[in-house]
């Protein structure tokens, strides 16, 4: 029988942008001719649940709750429990039912007039997190219209969602469900109990789904990419239904969790929900799965659980080598509802608010990190050990098909960390192409990233980067084997904004060390970097270890104990730890992150540290200039004779003059170049001129040879003398600033 694959993404993820998992297998599968069928129930249970006939039964399950209550005599008891601003939103639900289909239709770009009304401020209804709205205010003044009515419509879906949790179902959240059930599960047994009990509401909204499109696809083997612990709750419960429903359809789960916290799996239970379970690259898998579905005689997996005699069984049989990135296909995007994913706002930042706003393609550079050794990641598992970059030009013919499918030129670039050579590479690729396109990545702050790196990968389409600075102390980014320190951050940072590309970095607290005083000195540097106006958005994270990370695996080179050393039946990636300090670094958690959301919107600056918290901290020892001091030191104007030489602009207009100085006579040449905002001229003399604007069209970035510095001079010192003498004249000079880019 041949096989017909359903894979799902369980709710839930992002609201503005499918989760790629599926969209990389189907692209893959593709490739063999498998035939498959993809979804993001995700999207769809929200778009179910944020309708007016969803709204309807949402109130209606919660009328129906108070009913029994009164019958039960609990009613005076429970009536206490409900907030005042869960029984504000009841008593609007004419408004919410009026309102909520043109919203979403506004979030999904399909209703943009909304947006008038919607700032006017009297159309939504407004309950608890529009109280924030005052202190926000003075923000939208650097906001337009639409994105206001964004910012709004996103804390009047927030509100809904309050009023979910608290009197509906307290799982929900709109990138999460049941979360906690994911996290640090080490044993089966409250997952498992919790799948005994009946479906809650949002739960039965999800079977709906899944069993409409079980019916309309009538898949042989389900595949649910499992990528947060936010996911997996959700993926049981499909798994299980279709189980206890269509039991002649097989079932395997993989993805992000069970990659990393599913590795030393036991608990024969988890079988009674699911087939297979996967982990790392699934294309391997997924094929040989195929096979032993439609042969029924193979015996041969690739790192695959499954259940033999009742016992959890790790099959690594086969000698199939996984494949390489050039062989595994475009992502497809086919069959996901790619107009009806919801653009929200949730902070007034124009970086942070990328993860949430506007529709992403996504793709990878390189399979794996090129740096591999920071000691707080995963470095031990294969999505981070095994490097592989793809070619420049095969990511281009990616990018164009992905374009001609799904109508959108942005692309999200989701790697671990995307090396500088070939981002540069793809940068002169998409220039050669001429392709319009909007790109973001997430890098290491390399000092590669030079000012006229960052140029080339502005004018490619880069808007924006995200990096880890993690701690900003230099003993403890050695400690992580960072590879940078502070001050190459900071110039690397200052070369990204200058040339207009938006930087957010991730920053981290707790690491084992970490003293008080270095935790106040890193507050210390992220608010001169932001002063600075080098970051434009951050993130707090607080350090957790995890088994695969060097940390995790070798606790006391890095001064912490291990709780434990019993390793679960289920999942087994957080571990429980003492740090030796004794520091109780939680309580620096909302100090952290207040100041920074004070620091994102430009504010703050002269607050004294000690303002942020309400305990007492030490005064900071970091110079109140350090970040200014890095940024004052010139850059290295020595030019390696293999750094490939660049010309973004066009073909100037020429025009020869004499000019005449004391009785003697010279050829002039008068070159001018018309740039996107403004034109201007260079003045040389006529034989270096004209070679001037013969080697400016050979180095022309749409041309497919590039030429290095020694090229250059060598060709240069063919007709004259002094190369440096015009290398570092005005004319030349001027030509840097206008895109005349050393790589």
């Amino acid at each position: 029988m041949k096989t017909k694959l359903f894979i799902i993404t369980p709710p839930f993820t992002q609201l503005n942008t499918p989760y790629p998992a599926t969209a990389y297998i189907k692209g893959f599968l593709n490739t063999k001719n498998i035939e498959s069928v993809q979804a993001d129930l995700g999207i769809e249970v929200i778009l179910e649940l944020f309708s007016k006939e969803g709204l309807k039964n949402l109130f209606k399950v919660y009328e129906d709750k108070q009913e029994v209550r009164s019958k039960s005599n609990q009613n005076l008891v429970d009536a206490e429990k409900i907030s005042d601003n869960s029984k504000r939103i009841f008593a609007l639900q004419d408004e919410y039912l009026k309102t909520i289909d043109a919203v979403i239709a506004f979030l999904q770009g399909k209703n943009p007039t909304l947006a008038l009304q919607i700032c006017q401020e009297d159309f939504l209804p407004e309950a608890s997190r529009f109280v924030q709205l005052e202190e926000l205010d003075w923000a939208f003044g650097t906001m337009g219209t639409q994105d206001k009515a964004k910012h709004l419509a996103t804390l009047y879906l927030e509100d809904i969602s309050d009023f979910i949790v608290e009197c509906v179902d307290e799982n929900f959240g709109f990138s999460r469900y049941a979360e906690r059930l994911g996290r640090s599960a080490n044993s089966f047994d409250e997952l498992y109990q919790a799948l005994q009990q009946e479906p809650t509401y949002i739960d039965r909204v999800l079977i709906s789904i899944l069993k409409e499109r079980i019916e309309s696809v009538k898949p042989t083997l389900f595949l649910i990419s499992v990528p947060f612990p936010g996911n997996l709750y959700s993926a049981f419960r499909c798994a299980q239904w279709v189980k206890e429903h269509h039991p002649e359809i097989r079932i395997s789960m993989g993805g992000g969790f069970p990659n990393t916290e599913l590795r030393s799996l036991s608990d024969a239970r988890v079988f009674e929900f699911f087939d297979f379970i996967t982990l790392d690259d699934g294309e391997v898998p997924i094929e040989l799965i195929v096979d032993n579905c439609e042969l029924k005689v193979s015996d041969e997996y690739k790192r695959t659980f499954l259940l033999e005699d009742g016992k959890v069984i790790y099959k690594n049989n086969s000698l199939r080598h996984d494949y390489k990135q050039s062989q595994v296909g475009t992502p497809d995007y086919s069959d996901l509802l790619l107009d009806k994913y919801i653009s929200v706002i949730e902070i007034v930042n124009p970086m942070h608010r990328m993860w949430s706003d506007g529709r992403w393609n996504k793709l990878t550079m390189a399979h794996g990190c090129y740096w591999g050794k920071c000691t707080f990641c995963d470095i031990s598992l294969d999505y981070i050990k095994v490097y592989e970059p793809v070619a420049a030009s095969l990511l281009c013919d990616r990018m164009e098909d992905m374009m001609k499918q799904t109508g959108q030129n942005g692309f999200h670039y989701v790697d671990e960390a995307a090396p500088p050579a070939l981002m540069r590479a793809l940068a002169l690729e998409i220039l050669r192409r001429k392709l319009a396109v909007t790109w973001w990545t997430n890098i290491r702050f390399e000092k590669s990233f030079s000012a006229d790196l960052c140029l080339l990968l502005k004018a490619s389409g880069c808007i924006a980067v995200s990096g880890g600075l993690e701690v900003a102390s230099d003993r403890l980014l050695k400690l992580i084997d960072k590879g940078v320190t502070v001050e190459q951050v900071a110039k690397v940072t200052r070369n990204f904004t200058e040339a207009g590309i938006m930087v957010h970095a991730y920053l981290m607290y707790g690491y084992p060390t970490q003293t008080v005083q270095e935790t106040v000195d890193s507050l210390e540097m992220v608010r001169q970097l932001f002063e600075a106006g080098v970051l434009q958005s951050g993130f707090w994270h607080q350090f957790a270890m995890t088994a695969h990370s060097p940390v995790g695996m070798y606790p006391e080179k890095f001064g912490v104990v291990k709780e434990t050393e019993a390793i679960g039946t289920f999942a087994n990636n957080d571990i429980n730890y003492t740090d030796k300090t004794g520091i109780d670094h939680d309580k620096f958690s909302f100090g952290l992150k207040k100041s920074l959301f004070n620091f994102m919107h430009g504010i703050c600056f002269d607050y004294e540290l000690q303002d942020w918290f309400d305990f007492k901290i030490p005064k900071t020892k970091i110079g109140s200039d350090f970040i200014y001091d890095a940024l004052q030191e010139s850059e290295d104007f020595n030019i390696k004779p293999t750094a490939k030489i660049v010309w973004l602009g066009g073909k100037p207009f020429t025009e020869a003059f004499t000019k005449s100085k004391k009785g003697n006579s010279w050829e002039m040449l008068t070159l001018t170049f018309h740039d996107k905002k403004e034109s201007f001229s260079v003045q040389t003399n006529k034989n270096e001129g004209e070679w001037l604007v013969e080697i400016l069209q050979k180095i022309s970035s749409s041309k497919t040879k590039t030429y290095t510095f020694q090229e250059i001079k060598t060709d240069f010192e063919t007709n004259f003398e002094d190369f440096e003498l015009f290398w570092y004249s005005k004319p030349v000079n001027t030509l840097r600033e206008f895109g005349l880019l050393v790589l």
